[in-house]
Parts: structure tokens; sequence; C-alpha cells
């Protein structure tokens, strides 16, 4: 989870998930630098995807991998909690 202090509620991507994306929530993506991260670890470890990541509406959606729990391995790496399942 963020130390960071300057938790902020300005979301830094859209709410809506593009299509074809895998969604999931992130409730402890409290901050635009709790998204950051997470955005930064699966773009990183998965070169050629898509994430955005809102802390508003703490949705996290992937666009181009489609296998979700090595997605959900990268977020819990990164200090997250990933939930279960999809959204939407």
């Amino acid at each position: 989870m963020c130390s960071c202090q300057q938790h902020s509620s300005a979301s830094t991507n859209a709410t809506s998930a593009p299509e074809g994306a895998i969604s999931f929530c992130v409730e402890d993506m409290t901050c635009g630098h709790c998204a950051g991260t997470i955005k930064k670890a699966i773009e990183d470890q998965l070169p050629g995807i898509a994430v955005t990541a809102d802390p508003v509406s703490k949705i996290v959606s992937v666009v181009g991998a489609a296998d979700f729990s090595a997605i959900k391995s990268i977020v819990a790496g990164a200090g997250y909690t990933p939930s279960a399942d999809r959204v939407g």
C-alpha cells in the first residue's frame, strides 16, 4: 500500500473499461501514486499491454493480456491487493 502523504481524489484515467479489457478492483489503491505504481508494475512485466488505473473507482483495466492470474500476481508483488474476481 502507498506510504505517500499526498492522497488525491483526482482520477488519473477514465473510469470506463476499454473493450476487451481485464478489469478488477484494487481496494487499497488510494491515490494517483498508487495507480501509477500498479500501472508501471504491470506494464514493466508485461510489455506491449495497456493499463489504466483509476484510484477513484479503484478499478484497474488491462488491455492486451489474457492471464488474469499473472496480472494479480504482479499487482500483489507491487504491494497491493487485487480482487479475486474480474469486474464488468
